[in-house]
């Protein structure tokens, strides 16, 4: 069998490395077979995983946890650095409407809000560059240790993890440990606490069984988990109840973009009032998506807030984000010169990507070189003063994986590098997995563009 020539220089020498010992060993097996028999993977996945994972290296990974805790850092004091401390003006800024702002107002005023976020990155040869950073507590990711430990059932892949010593991180484990270190005052002692992981109705009919699985899957790690919509919570004497059992926490699935719907806020508000009165933990605060927002990614690449940064935050912003402005009738480009906005748009069509500030999962995206030039200036005119922005093409590099022929092959990956709460013991790195596609110019590597998914191991050199 011959090996794929990759034209460019290997980002990973593990992948390589990888890819070289499945060519000169005979093995028997898949390497997917366990993921494919797994049915919560399959629930979650289907069938459509990679036939091998990607490698972090350690330098690498510890580089860009700590680049992501300095951007977490940064957007939780925009309120202070650039809006007097009002959530409510920044909230306006990046497009929330008023039902929204009063509720994430609210909620803020409540309990803690520790670091707990997804970042999607592409690494463009030279290093990660961060499109997204999902501040939530409905990342998704809870089954990342379970693709690891399905791809370990492949022989040559266990092999090699050990002889380089590898390792993964547990995602939900860590999702765990935040949730406890954010809402310590609602967690019992003497018994295992009572978690409902809640979304709306709406949701839940679609993600239902999914979270079905996650709250099965909360008894690993000492919790009691149920599932349910905020409809089916009811409040004796104040507190959240669901099916007979009240609740210490509610593990917060649903969005600030579905409390757009009046029901839905409506069935928000009696379990608001019991947080408020210390009868619940809330996991984690309505607030979170206002920083997790391609919005504030914007306020931080903008020219006219440099000075608000000093040397190293301006450092950190400008080796992981790509220029992101929102879409106004004047901006700086890349450059620093202020240009119009849509001259400049149609101009370098094929280097921007529209995204909407507020919608989550590919929604809204439009990618400058997917359409003609006609239909872009009527995206991007259509956008102009409304809640969306314009980035910068990152063009991901090439990374090597096992093709099932004893060869490699070329896939372009979006990372989901997971951050949680830090500790003594480490730096908050909760995990990873990626999503991998086979055409260089998709416009957002996700499972809806037809991308595959993989589990992430770090150590060792890359």
């Amino acid at each position: 069998m011959t090996t794929t020539h990759l034209p460019r220089p290997p980002r990973s020498r593990l992948g390589h490395a990888y890819g070289e010992q499945l060519a000169q060993q005979a093995s028997t097996g898949h390497p997917t077979a366990a993921a494919r028999e797994s049915a919560t993977l399959t629930l979650a996945y289907r069938d459509r995983f990679l036939s091998g994972p990607a490698f972090l290296g350690e330098t690498e990974r510890r580089s860009v946890v700590e680049d992501l805790h300095t951007v977490y850092g940064l957007l939780r004091s925009l309120p202070e650095r650039a809006f007097d401390g009002s959530i409510t003006a920044l909230a306006a800024a990046v497009g929330m409407d008023p039902l929204q702002t009063a509720l994430i107002a609210r909620s803020a005023r409540t309990g803690t809000l520790l670091p707990l976020g997804r970042a999607d990155l592409y690494h463009d040869g030279t290093g990660f560059k961060l499109l997204e950073f999902n501040i939530t507590s409905a990342l998704g990711g809870f089954e990342n240790a379970d693709i690891n430990r399905a791809m370990l059932t492949y022989a040559p892949l266990e092999e090699f993890v050990t002889r380089h010593g590898l390792r993964y991180q547990d995602t939900l484990g860590r999702m765990v440990r935040t949730m406890y270190a954010e809402c310590a005052a609602a967690i019992p002692t003497g018994r295992a606490p009572v978690v409902a992981v809640v979304d709306t109705a709406e949701n839940f009919a679609v993600v239902g069984p999914r979270l079905q699985v996650f709250a099965a899957k909360l008894a690993d790690y000492g919790v009691e988990g149920l599932a349910c919509d905020l409809g089916e919570l009811t409040y004796p004497n104040g507190r959240p109840t669901v099916s007979g059992r009240a609740v210490d926490v509610v593990f917060r699935y649903f969005l600030a973009e579905d409390l757009t719907d009046p029901a839905s806020a409506a069935r928000l508000e009696p379990l608001l009032g019991a947080v408020e009165q210390g009868r619940v933990g809330l996991f984690s605060r309505l607030d979170a998506e206002l920083y997790g927002n391609k919005g504030t990614l914007a306020m931080l690449s903008d020219e006219q807030h440099r000075d608000l940064f000093d040397a190293a935050e301006l450092a950190c912003i400008d080796r992981l984000l790509p220029w992101t402005r929102y879409v106004r009738p004047h901006a700086t480009d890349p450059g620093g010169t202020r240009v119009d906005t849509l001259t400049h748009a149609l101009a370098h069509r094929h280097e921007l990507i529209l995204k909407p500030t507020l919608l989550h999962g590919g929604n809204g995206i439009t990618a400058g070189w997917k359409v003609d030039a006609a239909e872009w200036e009527k995206k991007v005119a259509s956008a102009m003063n409304g809640p969306f922005v314009l980035q910068r093409r990152v063009r991901p590099a090439a990374e090597p994986f096992p093709d099932g022929a004893g060869g490699l092959q070329e896939l372009f990956l979006n990372w989901g590098i997971y951050l949680g709460a830090q500790s003594v013991d480490d730096d908050g790195y909760a995990g990873g997995f990626v999503r991998g596609s086979t055409d260089p110019a998709v416009g957002v590597v996700s499972m809806g563009s037809g991308a595959a998914v993989g589990c992430v191991f770090h150590g060792g050199d890359c």
